[in-house]
């Protein structure tokens, strides 16, 4: 069968290595004689695998042993309360930039718990961006500032950390690793793995020890950061399954190199916005200083043609082109694993409809 190109914002496009070395260990990993999602994750094999994982994160991101790496369950999803339950206390702020609809969710959920100042508010702006730092507002002893590094339906995107003047929290699931940064400017960093990392089911929190330390202590054990430290996320049975693949896929980032996979994204990236700006068909919907190298987001003249071209991109063979029910339009999701030649038979799409449809 042959494989299609997967634009689909998350679960995405996993590196055809990864999944072919998975396909080969599936049944009997390296002479167990059983598959790894059948073993104790207390067992030697699968703490080699969970360690390994735990050792490429902090080398990718460039963190020393002030951090911890946690493997959670509950997806980004949970962190949107889990961070505001552990460290917003009664009488104290939190900062949260709204840029989109992911940051829009974390701070519906912190509201739940305590005070949250909204530092700046872009969400519904047309076409979609991020704040200038100017527009910025942080509030003098808030306990941390969250922000959303990418928002992944409307393809806009932080270009640069800011500076907040509290601990800077970062929802990089649709981001991270897939450009340089210096990680170590984040007091945590935290990324449901389906788009860049891995399968679903498990979620990467990077945090600095000495922050989960002032966790709440009253929270119950499964939701308090501190709990997943001391137990290196073995408290309950982890996702060993979608562990054992992130960590196929950091072996894979690490094979590639960090340096050549963010020139790659990059230049992928530009390619469709290249094509989008030189056609008067195609309209981007992201603020070009703001454009996402992960999520390329653009609308047809009318929605029936953008149904056309959805259905005739889905028979060559490019699935998922479809934008987020919320907003509609076109989304091309390019994560780390996507292919530099499925990036080109899409611009070569694009050309063809237009000339067919313009």
């Amino acid at each position: 069968m042959a494989r299609v190109y997967n634009f689909g914002a998350g679960p995405a496009t996993l590196p055809v290595d990864v999944l072919q070395e998975a396909q080969a260990d599936l049944v009997d990993y390296k002479g167990s004689g059983m598959s790894i999602m059948e073993m104790s994750h207390r067992g030697k094999e699968y703490d080699a695998v969970h360690n390994e994982a735990v050792a490429n994160i902090k080398e990718l991101l460039g963190l020393n042993d002030d951090y911890a790496v946690l493997f959670l369950q509950g997806g980004a999803s949970l962190q949107f309360a889990m961070l505001p339950m552990n460290f917003l206390g009664e009488g104290q702020t939190a900062d949260y930039v709204n840029a989109g609809s992911w940051g829009a969710a974390a701070v519906k959920q912190a509201r739940l718990i305590g005070n949250v100042s909204i530092a700046a508010d872009c969400q519904k702006d047309i076409p979609t961006r991020m704040p200038e730092l100017s527009e910025m507002k942080w509030t003098p002893g808030a306990v941390y500032s969250h922000i959303t590094t990418n928002e992944t339906i409307s393809g806009a995107q932080f270009k640069a950390l800011p500076e907040t003047g509290s601990p800077l929290i970062a929802d990089m699931s649709s981001d991270i690793l897939s450009r340089p940064l210096d990680y170590s400017r984040c007091t945590v960093i935290y990324a449901g793995a389906q788009k860049n990392l891995g399968p679903s089911g498990v979620a990467l929190v990077a945090i600095r020890k000495d922050f989960a330390e002032k966790g709440n202590i009253s929270l119950p054990a499964m939701l308090r950061y501190q709990t997943h430290i001391e137990n290196n996320s073995l408290y309950n049975t982890p996702p060993c399954f979608s562990i054992y693949m992130l960590c196929l896929t950091t072996r894979w980032l690490k094979k590639v190199g960090p340096e050549n996979l963010f020139k790659q994204n990059r230049d992928k990236a530009q390619l469709i916005y290249d094509a989008i700006d030189a056609s008067g068909f195609y309209r981007g919907t992201a603020k070009k200083e703001y454009r996402s190298d992960m999520n390329v987001t653009f609308r047809l003249p009318t929605e029936e043609l953008e149904t056309l071209f959805i259905k005739q991109a889905s028979e060559a063979g490019m699935k998922q082109l479809k934008g987020h029910r919320s907003v509609g339009g076109i989304r091309a999701s390019i994560y780390n694993a996507f292919p530099v030649d499925g990036v080109q038979a899409l611009v070569a799409f694009m050309k063809d409809f237009e000339a067919r449809n313009g």
